[in-house]
């Protein structure tokens, strides 16, 4: 099937008589006849449900359509981006481990990694995604165990040339993980060019609509957890009487171990009614995505040919420096975010949001009403200004989310507002 008709049909298959509609099994537990059943589940014998942190019906349909979207083996659902990317670092990653990281990522991701899971033991090394070969091969090291990058960054809007950090990565015999909430897979499917492991921030353009924060990992099956640099995939775990995951999942070893595992010990699990409205997102994005598109394209060139602006970083623009990335990688679009800059920096980015009438000041991107922030006050504020520089923001970037209200209002917001500016 098409990503459109996937969007609609992937996960859930109601039988003769039962709902269409994906139904919220609101339920925390599930009920069984016999111990030896149970004991099937817990040893990983058998599939099922037996606790809503590790897997749940409503749950589980989500987390189908997701991996069919993508065109992965298996998907798991978190309670928010954030853990989403968490997890499936410490999925293969420990103390005393490295990864490389593109710089140019949004705030929170950045923080997790230099902050967070720094004081867990693992070093980051972050890297301008636009470097040489050369250049980016010193940032590797023995004790690196994955790459990382966003395929559209937030806020700064740069494209990731998926295949060139997928052929680094695996040089080195190492997955390279790609955080695609921007592009979703209507846009974009990073599978396809090599990448091993997507994550999404699923409060975005998946729910679409502001009301369910979530995040998801989807595993494309491809990589070789058998190389010997990850023994934790193809030694026996201890937790499970000695399985080995390699041996008993196969291609599906990497997104088992973390449900499994991380998810059993750390719990960050999305709800089934939180699952439920995320399918209800998933169920238009193809439509909500070609909206979103199509108003950016005409914001971007609007503000482009503004007396007041002073860059405009959208990658759709003819003169921009990622169009030859966003023709490979995403030629039906580049998403609904533009970062741009006005002349007059902070001040007149300040002036100009406060006078928006129908666009909304928010801590939000990606929604279906259009919205606008001040990165450097906000999402990215714990950066100093060295970090600010290398993710691709001054402290006069404004990110603007451009949703699906008539383009002509919202050009019209951001004249009047420019003329404040």
């Amino acid at each position: 099937m098409k990503t459109e008709s996937l969007c609609l049909h992937a996960g859930y298959e109601p039988q003769n008589g039962e709902p269409r509609v994906v139904p919220i099994t609101q339920s925390t537990t599930f009920r069984y006849e016999s111990t030896a059943a149970v004991a099937r589940l817990f040893d990983l014998e058998d599939a099922g449900f037996f606790y809503t942190r590790l897997g749940n019906p409503t749950v589980d349909a989500v987390e189908r359509k997701i991996a069919a979207l993508e065109g992965g083996v298996g998907a798991l659902c978190t309670s928010s981006g954030q853990a989403a990317s968490m997890l499936a670092l410490l999925n293969i990653a420990q103390s005393g481990d490295h990864v490389v990281s593109a710089s140019s990522i949004y705030g929170g991701t950045f923080n997790l990694f230099a902050v967070t899971l720094k004081k867990l033991g693992i070093e980051f090394t972050f890297v301008d995604q636009n470097a040489s070969d050369a250049e980016l091969e010193k940032a590797f090291r023995p004790n690196t165990r994955a790459v990382f990058g966003e395929t559209l960054t937030n806020p700064s809007m740069d494209v990731l040339d998926i295949e060139r950090f997928a052929r680094l990565a695996h040089r080195h015999r190492l997955p390279l993980l790609v955080d695609s909430t921007f592009a979703t897979p209507v846009l974009c499917r990073p599978f396809e060019y090599g990448a091993d492991i997507v994550i999404h921030s699923t409060t975005k353009y998946m729910d679409g609509h502001a009301l369910q924060m979530g995040g998801v990992i989807v595993d494309s099956g491809n990589f070789d957890w058998t190389s010997g640099k990850f023994p934790e995939f193809t030694e026996p775990d201890p937790s499970y009487h000695g399985l080995v995951y390699t041996t008993a999942f196969g291609k599906a070893a990497y997104i088992v171990k973390a449900r499994v595992q991380l998810m059993r010990d750390m719990g960050c699990c999305q709800s089934p009614q939180g699952a439920f409205y995320i399918n209800q997102g998933l169920e238009t994005l193809p439509l909500r995505m070609e909206r979103h598109c199509r108003n950016a394209e005409k914001a971007a060139s609007f503000l482009q040919e503004h007396s007041k602006v002073a860059s405009v970083n959208y990658p759709r623009l003819p003169d921009n420096a990622n169009k030859a990335l966003a023709d490979k990688y995403l030629p039906d679009g580049c998403s609904g975010v533009i970062s741009f800059s006005l002349k007059g920096g902070r001040e007149a980015g300040v002036r100009f949001i406060d006078s928006l009438k129908m666009i909304s000041l928010e801590v939000h991107v990606a929604d279906i009403r259009t919205c606008v922030l001040h990165p450097a006050s906000s999402t990215h504020r714990q950066l100093t200004d060295e970090q600010l520089h290398d993710a691709g923001i001054t402290p006069g970037t404004i990110r603007l989310s451009v949703g699906l209200e008539h383009i002509d209002d919202i050009l019209a917001d951001l004249a009047q507002a420019l003329e404040q500016a």
